[in-house]
């Protein structure tokens, strides 16, 4: 039978595919098209990544629809940016866990490859489960119901420690914030549930501002930073061009391109089940997963790790990158819980943005999110990222600041106990803590939770050889262990 009998009704129904696929794959699974473009870019010579090959190594590819198909061809074809040199793997290679194949912190984009963008780029690996987003509690949310409306923080809450601390920290934060004169007893239960009902989760890209495939998929496509198509009309163009235009025709009807909107989102619809379909995007095939399925052990300085992973008063990883399956047991940890936190990194100046004193990159409230722009308590959260593949990083944090896990480690556990070593000085001597935010927004940093809840002189809450036991039990989580390899082994 021909496929475009096959696939004739696409054209009438993609949104109801989108709608059942999504029982697996939640509404926000979006593509991340070179978002590193629009969120990230370094200070070393404006070079374009290279357009990066199809996924090779031991990732078998079944057979993929012919809507898929189409999206792979897409995906990997830099025609579809202004500058004809910009691909989609281009920022996110398969041979890197679909993440960028360089440590620059942020990549350069534009018309002529020479514009650098604001943020790092994220791996697209695994982002088929990021809910929709919200604030307050994500309870499967349906794909067809209409998302619920925001509500504005209560002020004074610190949103994103608060919802995490435990009773004892609950209630030290509590007594901090002016209650009208309830006590604890009276006020401790509220203070929690009040900063969960608060706590956004959810949605893609460092600020979970893409909601949609389509908003987020366009979104790279059009931004002058990026894949710089000046609009939609351009996008459609180079479509139009490609020699995929008339498989486009054959999947989603012949008048398809007469209707601009519609032929683009249908072209971004057969990239995203490209992403879905794709095993190498999703494989759950790391060490740890053959730990889990109990085809592998752990060695003596994984299993340690783990231990410190999920202990709450020493790493307390596990407390934003959840390591177990699901309730039910169906689906894999993804290594996040999809919030939203303030975790204070250093100001990286490699960033160009940042050479201006007076910018800053708030997160939830902007420059690229504006929805929140007027909300104090969400400025400086980013959305926790998937710790799966992290090893295979170059660059960490939002603003790509660290470039090893030893850096992001030692960071995290002496981030209070040392701050000299991570933050400037003032002019009058004062230690420049939190640099990359502005003072009126310091207060939003996490400094609650396990590793941060020590003062300046204290030990930190993990010592070096602790620190290479949690590493190597991340390293752990790399994709591609065969159970046959030597013990630790991952190719």
């Amino acid at each position: 039978m021909k496929r475009s009998h096959v696939l004739k009704p696409i054209a009438a129904c993609t949104r109801r595919t989108l709608l059942i696929f999504s029982t697996f794959f939640p509404p926000a699974a979006a593509i991340l098209l070179c978002d590193g473009m629009l969120n990230g870019a370094p200070a070393a010579s404006p070079a374009a990544p290279a357009p990066t090959n199809e996924p090779q190594g031991g990732h078998e590819s079944p057979e993929l629809s012919v809507v898929a198909q189409l999206g792979r061809k897409m995906f990997y074809d830099p025609s579809l940016s202004g500058s004809g040199h910009l691909s989609c793997a281009s920022c996110h290679s398969p041979a890197s866990a679909y993440g960028p194949p360089n440590d620059l912190a942020v990549q350069f984009g534009g018309r002529d490859l020479r514009k650098p963008g604001l943020r790092a780029v994220p791996s697209l690996t695994y982002i088929g489960r990021t809910p929709i987003f919200t604030i307050g509690p994500n309870s499967n949310i349906a794909d067809y119901d209409e998302p619920p409306q925001a509500r504005v923080p209560v002020p004074g809450v610190k949103i994103a420690p608060v919802a995490k601390a435990d009773a004892a920290a609950a209630k030290e934060a509590y007594e901090t914030v002016p209650r009208g004169g309830l006590d604890w007893a009276g006020g401790a239960k509220a203070l929690l549930a009040e900063a969960d009902e608060n706590v956004p989760r959810g949605g893609l890209d460092w600020d979970g501002r893409a909601t949609t495939i389509q908003r987020q998929a366009l979104g790279s496509l059009l931004d002058p930073n990026g894949m710089h198509n000046n609009s939609v009309a351009e996008v459609l163009d180079h479509i139009k061009r490609a020699p995929y235009a008339e498989d486009l025709r054959d999947l989603f009807g012949p008048t398809l391109f007469e209707q601009p909107v519609l032929a683009v989102n249908e072209a971004l619809f057969a990239i995203v089940r490209y992403q879905l379909e794709e095993p190498s995007f999703h494989p759950y095939d790391s060490k740890y997963d053959a730990y889990l399925a109990g085809k592998a052990t752990l060695s003596a300085a994984e299993a340690r790790g783990l231990r410190l992973f999920e202990d709450p008063n020493k790493g307390n990883c596990s407390s934003c990158h959840i390591d177990k399956p699901s309730r039910d047991g169906r689906l894999p940890p993804t290594f996040t819980d999809y919030q939203f936190e303030a975790l204070g990194a250093p100001r990286n100046q490699g960033i160009p943005a940042n050479s201006d004193p007076n910018y800053y990159d708030l997160g939830l409230c902007g420059p690229l999110r504006k929805d929140y722009a007027n909300t104090a308590a969400y400025c400086g959260l980013f959305r926790t990222p998937s710790l799966r593949n992290v090893a295979t990083r170059k660059v960490f944090f939002h603003n790509g600041v660290f470039h090893s896990l030893e850096e992001v480690m030692h960071f995290y556990v002496e981030r209070e106990t040392n701050p000299t070593k991570w933050y400037p000085k003032l002019a009058n001597g004062e230690i420049d803590r939190y640099n990359d935010l502005p003072a009126r927004y310091k207060q939003s940093i996490d400094a609650i939770d396990a590793p941060f809840n020590r003062k300046e002189g204290d030990e930190p809450a993990l010592n070096d050889a602790e620190i290479a036991d949690v590493i190597a039990f991340l390293k752990a989580l790399t994709d591609g262990y065969r159970p046959e390899q030597p013990d630790g082994a991952v190719p």
